[in-house]
């Protein structure tokens, strides 16, 4: 019991204060391990051990307890003087913030809302504490500029910490100062009045911050400024040129221009500059300078200024370059208006004359001298109502006030003035942009004439179309009937109201259409009327129902209108078909003689051939001998049938060439050969007459492509022709030419002429006139000679002089083959 008493007593004692600071889990291990200790009763020592530890713990905690509000005191004590301090300090602190009027506003960091704190009623009067929130809405106590320039600074401050510093104007009239600050995580606005002292510095500061933003937009203004800007100091050196100014003289920078002293100016220019400074601060003048190479005229403007002296130079060359353009023009508007025929005068704003031409002097018979002391226009219409040259006027005073008023109209005016001499003026009065009056004239005293002669000539025609028995119409440019006669409504059986009504060209085919039904006669006039391009006159000739012919007739007209005419031709259509059907009688009757000259001539050519041959052989000796008289005979025979041959031979080609089957042997044609066969062939008869042929041939005429055999004929026809009408003891000439592309034979006689009534009938079949001359022929010889060239692809023309004689000139192609490639 003893050493359990010792035991509790340790265990109280040296223990206790353990099994205090013991949890409830640890207190039942430690009873566990006691009881397990000691073995004893385990109730007994259970009352036992929780006495020990209430007792125990009871003790502790009064000791614990004291100490605790021991410190609790002091803390308490210490932390009262630490508030009291605090408290000093704030009351210090916003004594000294608040100590004049001011508004703070502060977010907290993570925080939208924010603390207003301050006079409020430094910004808006009316609004009281519990309206602060308000003093957000800037828009309320600021105008609308500063506002948005409020609400741009704070949105800059709470989203990037960005402070600023604003100078404004409240709706009241109050200048406040705005700062807003980000510290210690909170973002802070301080608003207050600035008064006295504080104001004027910010009024100072506004204003050099604004003459600094308006230098340095100034001097950016004068270095892009495309005009030389320069700067000068009181001593004379530059301190200020722009690019424009380094870019006319060749400079490589401002400073370079500035290092070296280069002038824009020479010296004399300089000179005169300086000189204009001192005395009058100012120079303007229009100088030349040289830029780029150039030399180009500037308006030279310079001031004295604070320091020194700027300049500028405008580029004038273009500026100059119009003006004396607009002199040049209205000194050409000047010659112009003299040479006009209409009077021209043009008064200036002030009612003076500043221009006149000589026309409108010759008009008004006025004195030169007084219209050159540019008298005003009162003065003007006064002299020219004394000289009796204006429409006389019950009241003058009121009818100048009337012409008057074009000095104050927007719009041109005209009239016509009657003169007591008998012309009439037309008048135009032309208010000028600058001010003043421009009067126009012109004497249209023949127009008016001229316009009265017009209508009357105009009913005259009218009258004669109404007389006319053609059947006239005229159609406008749109279709419709503008003009008709009664013969135009009686020819088709219209009613001339209808026609009154200007009905357009399909009513009118519509109202025809019983007396002629042909659909596309009428769309061919229908087209001519109504088109636009190619109006090209129509002719057409209508078969009526009726029985009628009629001739029509579209005459496109200047001003786009078309006159329709109908002609009834019924008589003369009918005399025509009996003129063209007795015509093809008299082809027909042609054609049956031809068709008979062609037959008969072969029939004659058989026995034609036997007696010239009975004949040679008669008059060949080895048959036997003939008596003179028979020799003569038989030469008669001989020389009679061979001319008849040859007219039987002639008619033959003619007919084949007019038959188309004749064919040209074609082969080189030796053109001096081809002469000596023509010439043998009328030998005898050139002996006979007594006629000389004189041949012209150039030695190198050398040959050309043809038919010889048909080239001989032609030029033996040429030559018997002219022997034939050539008197004896004359000569007759034949000439062979060669050009380019032709061979040129001509053959001249000195005979009695043709006639210009015959001439176009000399290559007619069986045409044969002697004219005075001893040729007697059958009249196909010229006939050939034209058909035979035209086969060739030449051609013939005769010139002939009546009392002198007839030139035949025939050309034949050199080359046959190019001239019928041409012809095809």
């Amino acid at each position: 019991m003893r050493r359990l008493m010792l035991s509790c007593s340790s265990l109280v004692g040296g223990g206790a204060l353990g099994l205090v600071a013991m949890t409830p889990a640890a207190a039942q291990r430690v009873d566990h391990a006691v009881i397990d200790y000691f073995d004893f009763d385990r109730q007994e020592i259970v009352v036992l051990v929780i006495a020990a530890a209430v007792l125990g713990f009871s003790v502790l905690s009064a000791i614990l307890l004291m100490r605790t509000r021991t410190r609790a005191a002091a803390t308490e004590a210490a932390l009262r003087g630490e508030i009291r301090k605090l408290q000093a300090d704030a009351d210090r602190f916003r004594a000294l913030l608040f100590a004049e009027p001011q508004v703070l506003i502060s977010w907290p960091a993570g925080e939208s809302r924010p603390q207003i704190s301050g006079d409020i009623a430094l910004l808006v009067p009316h609004y009281s504490d519990a309206q602060a929130q308000r003093i957000l809405a800037f828009g309320t106590w600021l105008p609308p500029e500063p506002a948005l320039r409020m609400d741009h600074a704070v949105d800059a401050l709470l989203e990037s910490g960005e402070g600023f510093t604003l100078h404004l104007m409240t709706s009241s009239g109050r200048a406040i100062e705005a700062m807003g600050r980000a510290i210690g995580g909170q973002a802070i606005v301080r608003i207050r009045e600035l008064s006295g002292l504080r104001r004027e510095l910010a009024e100072m500061t506004q204003r050099h911050k604004s003459l600094q933003d308006e230098t340095e937009m100034l001097r950016g203004l004068a270095a892009a400024a495309p005009w030389p800007i320069w700067t000068r100091r009181t001593g004379g050196g530059l301190t200020f040129v722009n690019a424009a100014y380094v870019q006319a003289i060749d400079a490589a920078s401002a400073i370079d221009v500035a290092g070296r002293d280069l002038e824009l100016l020479d010296s004399s220019d300089r000179g005169a500059l300086a000189r204009a400074l001192d005395d009058t601060a100012q120079f303007s003048a229009r100088l030349p300078i040289v830029v780029a190479g150039a030399r180009r005229l500037y308006d030279v403007q310079a001031m004295r200024v604070p320091g020194g002296s700027a300049g500028i130079a405008i580029d004038a060359s273009e500026a100059a370059a119009l003006s004396a353009a607009l002199v040049r023009m209205a000194e050409a508007h000047r010659r112009t208006l003299d040479q006009l025929s209409s009077g021209v005068a043009v008064f200036d704003g002030e009612r003076r004359l500043a221009f006149y031409n000589d026309s409108y002097r010759r008009l008004w018979d006025l004195d030169r001298a007084f219209l050159d002391a540019s008298p005003d226009d009162s003065s003007v219409l006064d002299q020219l109502r004394a000289a009796r040259k204006l429409p006389e006027q019950p009241d003058f005073r009121g009818w100048k006030a009337q012409l008057h008023d074009a000095y104050r109209a927007v719009e041109s005016a005209k009239d016509v003035w009657y003169l007591p001499d008998g012309r009439a003026v037309s008048v135009v009065t032309t208010p000028n942009p600058e001010g003043g009056v421009t009067y126009i004239f012109d004497d249209v005293t023949e127009s008016l004439d001229l316009a009265r002669r017009f209508d009357r000539l105009n009913n005259v025609q009218r009258e004669t179309l109404d007389k006319l028995a053609e059947a006239v119409a005229v159609f406008g440019s749109n279709g419709r009937v503008q003009l008709f006669n009664p013969a135009f409504a009686k020819m088709w059986r219209l009613s001339a109201a209808k026609l009154q009504d200007q009905p357009h060209i399909e009513a009118v085919k519509d109202w025809c259409r019983p007396l002629f039904d042909d659909v596309a006669a009428w769309q061919s006039l229908s087209d001519a009327i109504t088109g636009i391009d190619d109006r090209v006159p129509l002719a057409l000739k209508l078969e009526r129902r009726d029985g009628s012919v009629l001739a029509c007739m579209t005459m496109p007209l200047p001003d786009g209108a078309t006159m329709l005419t109908f002609q009834d031709i019924t008589d003369t259509e009918n005399v025509e078909r009996a003129l063209r059907e007795r015509n093809e009688a008299l082809e027909a009757a042609d054609q049956m003689k031809v068709d008979f000259v062609h037959h008969v001539s072969y029939e004659l050519r058989s026995p034609l051939t036997t007696i010239i041959g009975f004949a040679h052989f008669l008059s060949d000796p080895g048959t036997g001998p003939l008596t003179p008289k028979q020799s003569e005979y038989v030469g008669y025979i001989t020389s009679s049938t061979d001319a008849l041959l040859a007219l039987i031979n002639n008619i033959l080609d003619l007919a084949t060439i007019d038959a188309g089957a004749m064919s040209l042997n074609l082969g080189p044609v030796d053109i001096r050969k081809t002469i000596d066969d023509a010439v043998e062939g009328v030998q005898d008869r050139l002996v006979r007459e007594r006629i000389r042929l004189h041949v012209a041939l150039d030695p190198e005429i050398g040959n050309f492509v043809g038919d010889q055999r048909r080239v001989v004929q032609v030029l033996y026809n040429l030559l018997a022709n002219a022997v034939g009408f050539s008197p004896q003891d004359s000569v007759v000439a034949l000439s062979a030419v060669r050009t380019d592309h032709k061979i040129i034979f001509s053959v001249t006689d000195s005979g009695p002429g043709i006639p210009a009534e015959v001439k176009d009938k000399v290559f007619d079949w069986f045409e044969s006139h002697s004219n005075g001359s001893r040729h007697r022929g059958a009249g196909l010889g010229l006939s050939l000679v034209r058909s035979f060239v035209e086969l060739h692809g030449g051609k013939v023309h005769v010139d002939s002089v009546v009392g002198i004689g007839t030139t035949v000139t025939c050309s034949f192609p050199i080359d046959q083959q190019a001239h019928r490639n041409a012809a095809e």
